[in-house]
This record gives structure tokens, C-alpha cells and sequence, in this order.
């Protein structure tokens, strides 16, 4: 039930060390065309913020979506790439490095701040000549878990900004740990924060578990 297989070559979760455009690339190359040739009729999204592996990957596939958890801040080539090659862009926000970003967490009001990042944004995006953009409010990244919730509460406030909005918290640790469970117990509790993302917005969920988001975005059209 996928619409989009997403493939990420190196880890940005906190605490991660980033491995260079050059080893991404090694590790997506063979799988690239595989994942077209398998999945035909799917949209293939690439979790980068190196415009070497975007350029790459273009001229691998052709047309993808570039999924950049920088916003383009980590390679000032990104955004002019993008905008010349007319691909799609996931802009997720964040701070600092994966190394780092788990310091920099005080924010005024983390929905308005976090919003004014996108409205800035947007001005890039239209100087670069990106059409087709998408939120992604960067779960988990730069965020206290207790951030984290209020974002999901103030969700609908982003659709000001007439984008589509991505949610990214599956078994993350807003959850596990505030529940106290582990992340492979975090299944039915995930579908719960994916319903709260729906009723709020949401337009895309990326997503571990396909079958049992698919079902839960099935039962929420039906409640609607």
C-alpha cells in the first residue's frame, strides 16, 4: 500500500556521524535501479542533503524525489539543483548536526518558530524555482519529546503555508520512551500519533510499517 519508498544511506538520527556523499552513494547505487525496476508504479524518494548524491541519483533514475533533512542548509548546491533539475523536495527542519542538535532545543513557541522556519523557507524555494515542495517538521530532531507533542497538536497550523505536510514519527523515541517501552513494542502506539497527524493534516506518512499505517489511514477517511 506504499506511495512512496523512501531510501535513506546513512543514519541522522541523534547522535549519528555522518559517513560523506561518496559512501552514500556507494551504498545507494545498487539499489537504485532495482528499487525502480521492482516497484514500477511507486514515487522513489532519496534521504539526502548532499547534492552530489542528488545529482547522481538523477542521472541514475531520472526523476525522484529528494528527501533533505537540512532544508539545504548542509550544501549550498542543494536548493539550485533542485530547482534546475524540477524535482520534488521534502524540506525538514532541524538544528545543528546530528551530533548536536539534542542541545539546541530552546525555542520561544516551537509551533511558531518552527513555522516562521517554513515561511523563510518558502522564499527560498520560490528564489530557486522549487515548485513542488513538502513540510516535514523534523520529529524528533532538535526536539524535546515534550516539543514533539506540542508540534503534533499545532499541526494544522502549518497548512497555512498551503504544503503538503509529512510526519515522520514512527517508533521513535517521543514514543517508546514516554511510554517506556521499546521501540519494537511501539507498533499500535505509533497508529495512535498517526491518527492525532491525520485529524491535524497530515498528507504523508513515512512510515515503518506500511500495511498497519495503510489500514489506519483507511479507517481514518472512513470516521472523517
Amino acid at each position: 500500500g506504499a506511495g512512496i519508498i523512501d531510501l535513506g544511506a546513512c543514519s541522522s538520527r541523534p547522535g549519528s556521524v555522518p559517513v560523506g556523499a561518496a559512501q552514500e552513494w556507494s551504498r545507494l547505487e545498487p539499489v537504485l535501479t532495482e528499487i525502480r525496476t521492482s516497484f514500477p508504479g511507486l514515487a522513489v524518494s532519496v534521504d539526502t542533503y548532499w547534492s552530489e548524491v542528488v545529482s547522481r541519483t538523477y542521472d541514475t533514475i531520472g526523476e525522484f524525489i529528494v528527501n533533505d533533512i537540512s532544508s539545504g542548509e548542509d550544501d549550498p548546491q542543494m536548493l539550485p539543483l533542485v530547482g534546475k533539475l524540477g524535482l520534488k523536495y521534502i524540506a525538514m527542519h532541524k538544528r545543528g548536526t546530528p551530533e548536536t542538535m539534542q542541545s539546541l532545543i530552546n525555542y520561544n513557541d516551537i509551533v511558531g518558530d518552527v513555522l516562521e522556519y517554513f515561511s523563510q523557507f518558502a522564499q527560498k524555494a520560490l528564489h530557486f524555482e522549487i515548485k513542488d515542495w513538502i513540510i516535514d517538521p523534523g520529529f524528533g530532531f532538535a526536539k524535546t519529546l515534550e516539543q514533539n507533542y506540542q508540534l503534533i497538536s499545532g499541526l494544522d497550523e502549518f497548512k497555512q503555508l498551503h504544503r503538503p505536510l509529512l510526519v515522520g514519527v514512527s517508533r521513535k523515541s517521543m514514543i517508546y520512551k514516554y511510554l517506556n517501552i521499546s521501540p519494537e513494542e511501539a507498533l499500535s502506539a505509533t497508529q495512535v500519533v498517526h491518527l492525532k497527524a491525520l485529524q491535524k493534516g497530515a498528507d504523508i506518512l513515512r512510515v515503518h510499517d506500511v500495511a498497519e499505517a495503510v489500514r489506519t489511514v483507511e479507517l481514518f477517511r472512513i470516521l472523517e
